[in-house]
């Protein structure tokens, strides 16, 4: 063989190999299960996904939303894997209709927090009781709270502030987030003097030096009682994360980004 056909060779050899890794690549992306996420799970599902990562080898590909609209995205043939929802409430309603293998499991339950953002009017305060002082007395332009249509989160901001009393007179002031980060980006920006948001989006270090926040009391709300399940059609690589999301190494994430987890005792 020449030494030109021995480069050429070479050359062609090396191409090969160019292209089985980028093919090997190609097929585990595609293998790579689709998670629809609750927008609480914002900073806390994608920590999990990379420890998933590093433990396993194999990747998710995650997408954050509202409940509601997942469930109705879902409804009409989004390739979605694994489907994790804010309120239990979606996931039984999926699988009452067929399109789950099952009723899933309760992954978490949720908290809501004031968030105040730094230089703020408001103070930070989870019996709301400034907040609202603040309604009367013309300090309050703007309050964040998710969407009460199709998130969870805002359903259940909207039940603290009927709690307290509170609704119809600050009604003119809100400013809804298409979910729940959303909500919680207006509050820790500045764009509202507050929010009322998920405790796990306060507690990412992305939002918490931009803003304070206060836990609200539990009993002001129905239970945030998040609730995961596989959707049919769900293949292996999807069966491997739902379980690792109930191993220790996951339920460890959940508990420092302020989740209460099945089994666990809820603190004030």
């Amino acid at each position: 063989m020449t030494a030109i056909g021995r480069m050429v060779r070479r050359g062609l050899g090396a191409i090969a190999a160019t292209l089985s890794v980028l093919l090997a690549g190609a097929a585990a992306a595609a293998d790579a299960p689709l998670v629809a996420a609750a927008a609480d799970l914002r900073f806390a599902l994608a920590e999990i996904a990379e420890r998933f990562r590093r433990d396993t080898g194999a990747a998710v590909r995650l997408v954050f939303g509202s409940s509601g609209n997942f469930a109705r995205q879902i409804r009409q043939g989004a390739p979605f894997a694994l489907f994790l929802a804010a309120d239990e409430a979606y996931v039984l309603d999926l699988a009452r209709d067929g399109f789950t293998r099952d009723e899933g499991t309760l992954y978490a339950i949720g908290r809501l927090v004031l968030m105040v953002p730094n230089g703020s009017p408001l103070a930070l305060d989870g019996t709301l009781e400034d907040l609202a002082r603040a309604v009367r007395d013309g300090r309050l332009r703007r309050f964040a709270i998710a969407n009460p249509e199709h998130a969870p989160y805002g359903k259940r901001a909207e039940e603290v502030l009927r709690h307290k009393g509170i609704l119809e007179a600050i009604r003119p002031f809100l400013v809804y987030g298409e979910n729940v980060a959303q909500a919680a980006q207006f509050a820790a920006s500045g764009n509202a003097e507050g929010g009322i948001v998920a405790y796990s989006l306060a507690l990412s270090p992305q939002l918490e030096s931009l803003a304070g926040h206060a836990l609200i009391p539990a009993a002001w709300h129905a239970p945030l009682r998040q609730r995961m399940v596989r959707l049919r059609g769900a293949r292996p690589s999807a069966d491997r994360f739902y379980g690792y999301l109930q191993e220790e190494p996951a339920r460890a994430i959940l508990r420092r980004y302020g989740f209460v987890l099945p089994g666990e005792p809820a603190t004030e």
